[in-house]
Order: C-alpha cells, then sequence, then structure tokens
C-alpha cells in the first residue's frame, strides 16, 4: 500500500544515499547451491531463451519464406542489386528452395521490414504497464501468461502469412505486446528474490538466456528451413515455448514468503536481505518527480542507445548475410549467431564481476553501473565506424553491451 507521501513504499528517503547504506542486514549468507533462488534464475534462463527464439525466428525464416524471383518490387523504383555474389563465389546463395508444398511470398524488402519491425510496436506498447502491474500484483503470472501467449500466437503464423502480409503484421505486433510484460515481470520478480549482494549474478543468469535463446534459435531456424520447411520453424519454437510455461506455472513464485519449495533458512536469509523492497508497492506513482529526475533519464537513454544497436543487429543481421554476404541459409544462421555466444558468456560474466566489485567494497554500487555503462559505450563507438569493414567486428557490440545491460537491470530495482 502507498506510504503517506504518495509514494512506493520501495522508493528511499530523500535525504538518503544508497551508498551509505548497508546492503545487507544479517551476517549469515545462504548459499545459492541448489537454492529456490537459484533454481527460479535457471527457470527464468529457459524462459527468455524460449522468448528470443520466438523473437528472432521471422529473421532467418524471412529468407525462406521470400521467393526472390518473383518480389515485387516498390512502386516507382527498380530492383538493383546492392552487392551481387562474385563470379565463381563458393558462398554465392541462390534463392532457396522449400519441400513441396512449402508457400513462399512475393514480399519486396520494404514489406519484408515493416513484418520485421511489426513485433516492437507491440512490445513498445506494453512495457510501462507490466512493469506497474508486475510491482503491484507480482511478476510470475505477466511472466507465465507473456510467454504462453507468444509461443501460442507464433504457432499461428504460418496461417497469419497465409492470409497476407497484413495479417502477418497484426500477428507480429501481437506477439510483441505479450513479449513485453517478461522482462518488466522479471525486474520485478527480482526485487523480491535477489539479496543486494547477488543481484547482478542472478540477473545476468536470467537475463542471459536472451543471448543464449538468440544463440541456439539463429542457426537451429536456419537448418529447419532448409530441411523440414519455414513452417516447422513456428510450430516447433511455439510448441516449446508452450511447454515451457506448463514448468514456469508449477514452480515459480512471486515471493519467497509464498514458496512452497524454498527453505525456512534462505526465506528468512532473503527477506532480512531484501527488507521493505521485497513487499508490493501501491497505486499511488510520483510521476513529476520521475520526469524530473536525471539519473532515471540518464538510465533511459542508455537503455535506448543500447538496444538500437542490439536489436538493429538482431532483426536485420540475417538479411544482410543473405543480401549483402550472399551466404547460404545454414551458414547465415550460424554466423549470425556468433555475437550472442559473445554476449551470453560476456553477460554472465560481468554479474560475476559486478558482485565481486562490490562485495569487495572496491567500488560502491553507483560507480559499478556508470564504470560498466562506460567501458560499453567506449568500446562500441570505437568499433562502430568498421562495422562495413569487417564483419565480425559485428559481433563485439551486443557482447560488449551486457555490460551496460548487468548495470541498467540493477539500476532499476535497486
Amino acid at each position: 500500500m502507498p506510504s503517506p507521501n504518495g509514494y512506493s513504499i520501495n522508493s528511499a528517503s530523500l535525504d538518503e544515499s544508497e551508498d551509505c547504506q548497508p546492503l545487507i542486514e544479517n551476517d549469515g549468507v545462504h548459499p545459492q547451491c541448489c537454492s529456490a533462488r537459484l533454481n527460479l534464475a535457471f527457470l527464468m534462463f529457459l524462459g527468455f531463451s524460449v522468448v528470443y527464439g520466438l523473437r528472432v525466428n521471422l529473421s532467418v525464416a524471412m529468407v525462406a519464406m521470400v521467393n526472390t524471383t518473383e518480389t515485387e518490387p516498390a512502386q516507382n523504383t527498380s530492383v538493383i542489386s546492392a552487392c551481387p555474389p562474385p563470379a565463381g563465389s563458393e558462398n554465392a546463395s541462390d534463392p532457396f528452395p522449400q519441400p513441396a508444398g512449402i508457400p513462399q511470398y512475393p514480399w519486396d524488402s520494404e514489406t519484408q521490414g515493416w513484418l520485421q519491425g511489426a513485433f516492437f510496436f507491440g512490445y513498445l506498447c506494453t512495457q510501462i504497464p507490466a512493469g506497474y502491474l508486475s510491482g503491484h500484483y507480482g511478476g510470475s503470472l505477466f511472466m507465465g501468461l507473456g510467454v504462453l501467449g507468444t509461443a501460442a500466437l507464433t504457432v499461428l503464423t504460418p496461417l497469419a502469412a497465409s492470409m497476407g502480409a497484413y495479417w502477418l503484421f497484426a500477428l507480429r505486433a501481437l506477439e510483441g505486446f505479450g513479449e513485453g510484460v517478461t522482462f518488466p515481470a522479471m525486474m520485478s520478480l527480482w526485487a523480491r528474490w535477489a539479496p543486494p549482494l547477488e543481484r547482478s549474478r542472478l540477473m545476468t543468469l536470467s537475463g542471459s538466456g536472451a543471448s543464449f535463446g538468440a544463440f541456439v534459435a539463429l542457426p537451429l531456424t536456419g537448418y529447419i528451413c532448409q530441411t523440414l520447411g519455414w513452417p516447422a520453424v513456428f510450430y516447433l519454437c511455439g510448441g516449446t515455448g508452450c511447454l515451457w510455461s506448463v514448468f514456469w506455472f508449477a514452480f515459480a513464485s512471486d515471493d519467497p514468503r509464498t514458496n512452497r519449495r524454498i527453505s525456512k533458512e534462505e526465506r528468512d536469509y532473503i527477506i532480512n536481505a531484501i527488507g521493505s523492497q521485497g513487499t508490493g508497492h501501491g497505486w499511488s506513482v510520483p510521476v513529476v518527480p520521475m520526469l524530473l529526475s536525471v539519473p532515471l533519464w540518464a538510465i533511459i537513454i542508455a537503455q535506448m542507445c543500447s538496444n538500437w544497436s542490439y536489436y538493429t543487429l538482431l532483426t536485420s543481421l540475417p538479411t544482410y548475410m543473405n543480401d549483402i554476404m550472399h551466404f547460404d541459409i545454414k551458414s547465415n544462421g550460424f554466423l549470425s549467431a556468433v555475437p550472442y555466444l559473445g554476449a551470453w558468456l560476456f553477460s554472465t560474466l560481468s554479474g560475476v564481476v559486478a558482485d565481486s566489485l562490490i562485495e569487495r567494497k572496491v567500488f560502491s554500487v553507483a560507480v559499478v553501473r556508470k564504470l560498466f555503462t562506460l567501458i560499453v559505450f567506449w568500446r562500441a563507438r570505437g568499433f562502430a565506424p568498421r562495422w562495413t569493414l569487417e564483419r565480425m567486428q559485428v559481433s563485439l557490440l551486443p557482447s560488449l553491451s551486457c555490460f551496460e545491460v548487468t548495470t541498467i537491470n540493477q539500476s532499476v530495482i535497486t
């Protein structure tokens, strides 16, 4: 319920600095191994692997869905191959044949761009409402329903594509609408589950499932498209998401107080470590102070810049590898996935390093956040001019951006 001054009870007093407050009140630290909070992190890891597989499958499948020999040119334009395959090149790609009975569509590049971006129209709409409602009701319901809804809609992708590009656009927007609740739900859950000295590790373990899911889904999608046909991609990915939802609803809970499988020692440790942050907030929102908060705007701008590079590559790299580099669909999927292997490894490492620096009191919490953010943006700036000259430099951007994602995620719930 809201506090007397109208702020959430999670809000810190205005005259208190976070660096002057102890991160943990008790001396006893319950081990992570086989703990309920680690099991929750692993279940979230699998969940984000699934949702990012659902998100990126169209990026590779689009290469097989489009019949490039019958592509309809945009009005008042001519079709010119921007980078034709060199004569005798071994990796030059031909139009990708599909098994008998698998349809292909004459979508031009503009239509493909709209279809690739449709997901984010819906994704944008649910971010703020989901964060607000998850903080009040708890995140497990939103996380489970978000993945389940997106998975169920993914199964309908071949049907929507056969009905036309407008139907597929609407379906992808609805998928984004459902998946938009997942990250806010994760923040809400860790606000109640993650002791301060373990937040980086737990959040990066769960959130790194996104990079792992992209790493697995991209090459797997290419393989399935070439062997079973592109519709099988959406049936298999959607079915996997529905299966994960069963385990999520069976084992996840909003709060350690309501978890049936947690030990008393671990429950007491989490509750004492988190304190009042582990309780729900009221309906009152300090809108004006939020709009005037410089740190909040710094987080928003940093997140926007990081996501722009990350999602541009995630969505467009397979098309680039096909249209410009002319790789076959299997090689396309594998090469497009390489950056996200690095992202997964860097993400997991960044969480351990961040918690270690804070726990050893090498730097304050605020300094660790700013340092990681500075590292990723400085390195991304250095590599950006060479994108078109050295394609493997692309892999460094999503990998390094995970340092900054760790910083931002901690800033949101601390």
